[in-house]
């Protein structure tokens, strides 16, 4: 019995590798919380038995099996816990479609010619081969040439929702009369003015995404061979893309089967635990709760201007006995008096935090990773939505009655106030965050294990073998504006000729009456 479990045992771990596949992951961006997701796909994959190679910011600080971190990207602009207002106001909020396109696009592509990434492009490994490309859908679609390179599919990965210029990738289709915008306010049902505006504010930002990181095409030739393809080119020639969206959150909307929503995968249980001290404290507060308050992996609030700081103050002290638990980089840069039932620190397990049973509500910015956690663990928000796709975010969540928006520009004391009142003691909102949390957990698969499907599929059925018709047609042959002028010169051409059909027998009609009429009056006469 013994030689024969053994001999199940070892048939069994030689099926599993044999069917794990060579992966190379490329995450060029800096975005901690971007990696999120990405790390905990890699991480996902190299469970199953795949052999994973990752190109990252952030290797690993805990070995796992199967997951080599390939090269380590250098960073040059810090993001995590180094955003301070000023730099989020002029080059997030202002100017989001220039940051993702410069500072996570073309920036970014100069790392093809780090002496690692050029050793996979001239002497690319054999031995076993690459199977797959799974590469950031961000700004820095040059890193898709290593599909070209090793001649094999290459999976796109986005961390948020898909920004406009990313859907004509796998001609995804997007209806701007109700599909939303993640660079705009989110709005259910738009009137004419709201659709016309959206529709302009695409087109201009998808051309002037366009624009700018056509200069990728040049980075590419220049680190890795004049006979490449534009960039356009490559964006076409992805397979598939893993989107961190779902429909309980994101709405329903018309998708490209090349278009796998996988939203939520980062949200899994880990070995991170609560440090004593803060679980003491967490649990101490069975009786009125605590309030998690942080804006992300990337922004310094202790750098807000201190009229905002102060109505933080002022409403946290008068909602005591209830705490609030903050994430601050740098909490000796605050000003003075915070009040006594503020507890700080520079790092904080999140979603421990957000799963304590203490805990009533959640500020945040409305960043996608953070508030895909609080709603997985039913945990309703005040978000005060700082760039890009947050406001989007926040607005969805609003509208789903499982947050309040305050807007940090005009926000007042009373503001503030009456945020922190609906959201502990109206339980509409707790109770409604709890029904959505259900139905954005609730799937005939795990995440990971739908990403995990999929990447075999197009593995073993070729690059194109999701690939959508519409990618051979024009915009106006997808939109059928060349079959609705035809119909429309046709039924044209078929009422003016009737309607002149139709004079002309009148005419006739009453040419032979005139006749008539005359040859009567000469038979009288």
């Amino acid at each position: 019995m013994n030689v024969l479990t053994c001999l199940i045992i070892y048939l069994t771990v030689c099926l599993t590798f044999s069917q794990g596949y060579r992966m190379l992951g490329i995450f060029a961006f800096h975005g901690k919380s971007h990696f999120m997701m990405f790390e905990a796909l890699m991480k996902g994959l190299a469970k199953k038995g795949h052999q994973v190679d990752v190109i990252s910011a952030f290797p690993l600080k805990k070995p796992v099996e199967n997951y080599t971190d390939l090269v380590s990207i250098p960073i040059k602009l810090t993001l995590v816990n180094n955003v301070s207002f000023d730099f989020m106001k002029i080059n997030l909020r202002e100017m989001p479609v220039h940051a993702v396109s410069t500072m996570g696009g073309n920036e970014l592509c100069e790392y093809l010619n780090l002496p690692e990434i050029q050793k996979i492009i001239k002497d690319p490994p054999t031995n076993p081969p690459y199977d797959v490309v799974i590469s950031e859908i961000f700004g820095a679609s040059c890193f898709a040439v290593f599909g070209n390179i090793l001649n094999v599919p290459v999976i796109g990965v986005s961390s948020s929702a898909l920004y406009p210029w990313a859907n004509p990738f796998i001609a995804n289709p997007e209806n701007l009369a109700f599909v939303a915008n993640n660079l705009l306010d989110y709005v259910k049902q738009m009137n004419f003015w709201q659709r016309t505006f959206k529709t302009l504010h695409t087109l201009f930002n998808k051309m002037y995404f366009n624009y700018f990181t056509q200069y990728q095409d040049q980075l590419i030739k220049k680190y890795v061979g004049p006979n490449m393809p534009s960039v356009r080119e490559l964006e076409r020639n992805i397979s598939m893309i893993l989107v961190n969206s779902h429909f309980s959150l994101n709405g329903v909307r018309p998708i490209t089967t090349a278009l796998i929503e996988v939203g939520g995968l980062h949200v899994q249980e880990d070995d991170t635990k609560l440090s004593p001290e803060l679980k003491k404290w967490a649990d101490e507060c069975d009786k009125d709760g605590f309030i998690y308050f942080s804006f992300g992996s990337m922004i310094k609030i202790e750098t807000f201007p201190k009229h905002i700081l102060d109505i933080f103050y002022k409403s946290f002290e008068k909602i005591s006995p209830v705490k609030i638990l903050m994430k601050i980089p740098n909490p000796k840069d605050l000003p003075a008096d915070l009040p006594n039932n503020v507890r700080m620190s520079p790092w904080l397990p999140q979603l421990k935090i957000l799963k304590h049973p203490n805990i009533r509500a959640f500020i945040t910015h409305g960043g996608l990773m953070g508030t895909q956690e609080t709603i997985a663990c039913g945990v309703p928000m005040i978000g005060i939505p700082l760039f890009a796709d947050q406001f989007t975010n926040i607005d969805s969540y609003v509208e789903k009655n499982i947050a309040v928006k305050l807007d940090y520009e005009s926000m007042t004391q009373k503001d503030m106030d009456d945020a922190l009142h609906k959201i502990l003691y109206n339980s509409t909102y707790r109770k409604t965050a709890r029904k959505i949390g259900e139905r954005f957990v609730d799937r005939p698969r795990k995440p990971i294990d739908t990403a995990n499907y999929w990447i075999d599929y197009v593995i073993k059925y070729g690059f194109n073998s999701l690939h959508s018709p519409a990618l051979n047609l024009y915009w106006w042959q997808i939109a059928l504006l060349d079959v609705y002028m035809f119909l429309f010169v046709v039924t044209f051409v078929i009422i003016y000729i009737l309607f002149h059909l139709t004079l002309l027998l009148l005419n006739m009609f009453s040419s032979k009456e005139g006749n008539t009429k005359v040859s009567h009056k000469k038979k009288i006469t």
